[in-house]
């Protein structure tokens, strides 16, 4: 059995409300094993047979589907691309945990796309970007609340759904996976 994190988008918000215990509950009954929620909604960690963790997004959201009746994007990764997330983040030296993340992306953008998200969003504030693999890096230097970088701006551009983490959540997500 593999160790994954999931990171879903889409929880708790615009109505897409549920408990984590209802959660854990649906995916225990789907096969995932060890199933426990960390630091916020929407962090699961659970064991799998080894899989491509597109499957088991794919897995997921069928079951977020077919048990609470919503559309919902999870983006799983196992102990070492999480470690990965952290490691490859360039801001994570010089920025602050909470205002540095990593996006995890349902799939990987073309440089075109990022270049595109780079150039429409220039000058309308201070964030830096960088892309990684199936990831964008991106440090809220001036506050993630008043930030014009949504999640909505960056998904139409890159052409894909992602959800976002901060540094220090991702430490302790990665602590308790390791």
């Amino acid at each position: 059995m593999t160790r994954y994190a999931a990171f879903f988008s889409s929880i708790n918000v615009g109505g897409n409300r549920l408990t984590m215990a209802e959660l854990r509950d649906a995916l225990d009954r789907e096969g995932f094993d060890d199933v426990e929620t960390v630091v916020a909604s929407g962090n699961i960690l659970f064991s799998h047979e080894e899989r491509p963790s597109v499957g088991l997004a794919e897995k997921l959201a069928y079951v977020m589907s077919d048990r609470f009746g919503f559309d919902s994007f999870a983006a799983v990764r196992n102990l070492a691309e999480v470690e990965t997330a952290i490691v490859d983040n360039p801001f994570r030296e010089t920025g602050q945990d909470e205002l540095v993340h990593t996006m995890f992306l349902q799939s990987q953008p073309g440089e075109d796309q990022f270049g595109k998200l780079v150039a429409d969003y220039a000058g309308r504030g201070p964030e830096k970007l960088a892309l990684g693999d199936r990831a964008l890096y991106i440090d809220y230097a001036a506050g993630v609340g008043t930030s014009k970088l949504t999640s909505a701006f960056v998904e139409r551009r890159l052409g894909c759904r992602g959800t976002a983490r901060n540094m220090r959540s991702l430490q302790r997500i990665l602590d308790k996976m390791d």
